[in-house]
């Protein structure tokens, strides 16, 4: 089992997950984070720490299609090991519909 991050931390981008994750298998894009499948050990002491609600264990029904984005991603984003910023209108995108198809963007963050 694994936790993926789901569409709804596109444009929102909390890294809190970043800074409890103990195996450091978040890496990132521009404007979202994912998990890398195969280094997340389960702990979920992410989940909990996500804002937007974007971080799920895949044995809901609903992250089924995430795994295959999350693993995809993170053997091309850059990791991250650090918190960073959100960006200033994060907020204003909690609960936004669609955001993977109008606004996922397949380019790579900055990484840590």
């Amino acid at each position: 089992m694994t936790y993926v991050v789901t569409e709804d931390c596109i444009r929102c981008k909390h890294m809190d997950c970043v800074e409890v994750c103990p195996v450091d298998c978040f890496y990132e894009g521009e404007n979202m984070l994912v998990i890398h499948p195969d280094e997340c050990i389960d702990c979920g002491v992410c989940e909990p720490e996500c804002p937007a609600e974007a971080i799920l264990p895949d044995t809901e029904p609903e992250a089924e299609k995430w795994l295959e984005l999350n693993k995809e991603y993170s053997e091309t984003w850059p990791n991250i090991t650090a918190i960073g910023d959100a960006p200033a209108d994060a907020n204003d995108w909690h609960g936004v519909p669609d955001k993977f198809k109008l606004y996922f963007s397949p380019k790579p963050g900055q990484g840590t």
